[in-house]
């Protein structure tokens, strides 16, 4: 799939290779479009890409992924300097931007590319969402929802999005964000 080569708001490579000492996570919270913004707008994130993982189908287009028949999530990965941002920061701000007991949706949006995911890059980093998705079950129990039914896993192939895809929300400022969250807070 053809992406750009510079992010249209941060002006860095959304293609690897990427600087020294960067390191790479990938999230799943609903539309692409706000879990990407959400991301971009952290200090010490180097870069951001919307795409598609978790499926069977090679390169597939956002019209395949819609069919649910391709098995891929609307993901954002996120390129960052650990010096600047750490993942368990990322990990609280993932949770805190969407609701992760709704299970093969967000909101309105309804589909299995809708659901909620963290793709695992290290044994650190799968142990890491792990037991932040065990912190924040403990909050979302004490605020009365459900089950967390969030999938963990190792990373699997990346593919990005198509260009219109990339930074919507900055080229598109009123164009629509379903991100919602449940308002419950990460940290105590």
């Amino acid at each position: 799939m053809s992406a750009p080569i510079l992010h249209a708001v941060l002006h860095t490579p959304i293609h690897p290779p990427y600087p020294e000492g960067m390191l790479q996570a990938t999230f799943g919270l609903g539309c692409f479009w706000g879990a990407e913004r959400r991301f971009w707008q952290q200090s010490g994130v180097f870069t951001t890409a919307v795409g598609y993982a978790g499926g069977a189908k090679p390169d597939p287009t956002y019209h395949e992924v819609c069919t649910g028949l391709t098995g891929h999530a609307e993901v954002v990965r996120v390129i960052f300097d650990p010096e600047r941002i750490d993942y368990p920061a990322l990990l609280a701000l993932f949770w805190e931007s969407h609701d992760p007991t709704q299970g093969m949706r967000q909101g309105h949006d309804i589909g299995t590319q809708y659901r909620s995911v963290i793709h695992a890059h290290s044994d650190e980093q799968h142990a890491q969402a792990i037991a932040s998705r065990n912190h924040f079950q403990t909050r979302l129990l004490q605020a009365e929802y459900d089950a967390i039914t969030t999938e963990i896993c190792p990373a699997p192939p990346f593919y990005f999005a198509e260009t219109y895809h990339q930074q919507y929300l900055a080229k598109n400022p009123h164009g629509y964000c379903g991100l919602g969250g449940t308002q419950v807070r990460y940290a105590p």
